[in-house]
């Protein structure tokens, strides 16, 4: 399980840097990130830690993908991977010279462990760039897998790279 987890992290990661370094506008990033939250029956807090990458493909609409791991404060090596591939909006992302950039963000999540659910993902927040190659992201994330199951929140914070 450890294996199949540093290598989706890699592969997240390569992601981003390929995102961050493919566009000489400065138009795809990176992040890191890391996170507190719970579950919707409120039995368990989580903390949240993973990586992704997004990419504006037209003004402010754009593509990411990040995985996560997540797991409960008290036995954190019990929780589980969480691999998102999103659609996002980037108000006033077009323009790089914004500082302040609110967004909404949604899409798939795939959840694994010893197997794998399929669910989905919605969310939103504020990146704000720093300097023209580093930011910092704050984002609420929550991710349904079914009617059946506790969603899976989030406030996450983060460093952005481009």
């Amino acid at each position: 399980m450890r294996s199949v987890l540093k290598m989706l992290l890699l592969i997240a990661v390569a992601h981003s840097v390929a995102l961050a370094q493919s566009t000489g506008d400065r138009r795809g990033w990176g992040y890191g990130l890391v996170g507190v939250g719970g579950t919707s029956s409120g039995s368990v807090a989580t903390l949240h830690v993973g990586a992704g990458g997004e990419g504006l493909v037209y003004k402010g609409l754009g593509l990411g993908a990040e995985v996560v791991y997540m797991g409960p404060f008290e036995r954190f090596g019990s929780g589980f991977g969480i691999l998102s591939t999103d659609v996002s909006y980037h108000f006033a992302g077009h323009s790089l010279r914004q500082r302040l950039v609110p967004f909404v963000t949604g899409g798939y999540s795939m959840g694994f462990r010893s197997g794998v659910v399929g669910g989905g993902n919605v969310g939103g927040g504020v990146q704000y760039w720093v300097r023209p190659h580093v930011g910092l992201r704050f984002e609420f994330r929550d991710h349904i897998f079914s009617s059946d199951s506790p969603h899976f929140y989030a406030f996450r914070f983060g460093i952005s790279f481009r």
